[in-house]
Parts: C-alpha cells; sequence; structure tokens
C-alpha cells in the first residue's frame, strides 16, 4: 500500500501504510438555555442508550423526521411521549407517522418550538414552548428531552477525496475500507443504520483486522 499522508490542523504531517478515519458525527443543537448544562441531566441524543432510566416517566422528543419519530416509538417501551414539531405536518414516512399517531402513550404537539430548558436539583424537570403563529409560550413538566433534529457527520477534512455520500458519510465496504486504497472508517461516521458504541467498535475491530492481513502481505 502506497504511504498516507496525514496533515494535522497543527501544521504536523503523518505517513502511514493505512489511515482509519474515527472522527464521529457532531449532534446538531437546540441552542436554547438550560441545554448545554443539562446534556447527561436529562438531555439525551440516544433514546436506546438511555430510555430506560425514564421508566414510567414524562419525556419530549423534538423533531418530526423519521429518527425522531423512530425513537419515539422506541421509547413508549419505558416512558410517556410528547413529540413536539415547528410544522403542523410530520416530515417522517407515512407508515412510521401512523404508528405515531396511533400509539396512546404519544401525544404530539404541532406549530411549537422549544425555547428553555428546565431544571431542578441538577436534573431537567421542563421545557418551555413557543407556538410560532402567536408566540405564546407554554411550559411542559418532563423529566427527558431527546432532540432528533439531525447529526453531522465529521468529515470536513476529507470531502475533496470523493469517498462520502451526499450527506457527508462515508462509503465503506465489508472491510471498512474506502474506495481508496488504505483508507477505511468506523463509527458513527460511515453510512450505516445504526450508531451506537456497540457498533462503532465492531467497525473499529473489522477494520483493524483488515488492515493488519493487508500490511502483513
Amino acid at each position: 500500500t502506497k504511504d498516507k499522508v496525514v496533515k494535522l490542523f497543527d501544521g504536523q504531517e503523518i505517513q502511514a501504510k493505512a489511515v482509519l478515519i474515527a472522527t464521529g458525527t457532531k449532534e446538531r443543537l437546540l441552542n436554547i438555555p438550560g441545554e448545554q448544562e443539562n446534556i447527561g441531566r436529562g438531555v439525551s441524543f440516544c433514546a436506546v442508550c438511555d430510555g430506560a432510566f425514564f421508566k414510567d416517566k414524562d419525556v419530549v422528543v423534538i423533531g418530526g423526521g423519521n429518527s425522531a419519530l423512530e425513537e419515539s416509538l422506541y421509547l413508549t417501551k419505558f416512558a410517556n411521549v410528547t413529540i413536539v414539531i415547528r410544522r403542523d405536518v410530520f416530515r417522517a414516512e407515512k407508515n412510521i407517522q401512523e404508528q405515531v399517531e396511533s400509539n396512546d402513550r404519544i401525544k404530539i404537539i404541532t406549530k411549537h418550538i422549544p425555547k428553555q430548558i428546565l431544571s431542578e436539583n441538577g436534573k431537567v424537570c421542563g421545557i418551555v414552548l413557543e407556538n410560532v403563529d402567536t408566540r405564546e409560550t407554554q411550559t411542559l413538566s418532563c423529566s427527558g428531552i431527546f432532540p432528533y433534529i439531525g447529526q453531522d457527520p465529521m468529515t470536513q477534512s476529507i470531502q475533496k477525496l470523493g469517498i462520502c455520500d451526499d450527506r457527508g458519510y462515508v462509503i465503506v465496504d465489508k472491510n471498512m475500507e474506502t474506495s481508496i486504497k488504505g483508507i477505511y472508517a468506523a463509527g458513527d461516521v460511515i453510512q450505516k443504520d445504526l450508531r451506537q458504541v456497540v457498533t462503532a467498535t465492531n467497525d473499529g475491530a473489522i477494520a483493524a483486522q483488515h488492515v493488519f492481513h493487508e500490511l502483513s502481505k
């Protein structure tokens, strides 16, 4: 394999026989008061990871796309869910919408946006919502808030390589190798359906093993 050169932000250059990109994604934040300080204290970006912590409690999901609705359905295994969307219609696929609308544990609030996250004793206790038409506000009591307004892959530095899809995620084969020999990717940064720590470590193990065998030849 031809040597690759990785140029770091500080100008340093590192040569390597293979490169594994594992830069992950960055969640899009609501950017409202009370959000940053409550991440991990009621504000979560992963229903599968944290849903069980909210058994028999009230939680709020922000977003109307497929991810928001799918995660809302999952959360109903544990909690009562309120979905808040900016518009009066969902962006998600119709079959997912129908499942949500027929679920007794899900309440839907349309034409509202989050304005502030409230906390008490170091934990989330509510959220302030604003009507997009009237600008009137209301406060919902809740123990958890799940923003699902999207995430962005951290691939700005490799966009010119032509190994990313139109959303910026790295395209890899079964060995986690890109279309460029010797460049691999693993974890949330790659094109896939389920993004969790357990799947990321799986990707990394597959990539590392393949790199070892390739360099041993």
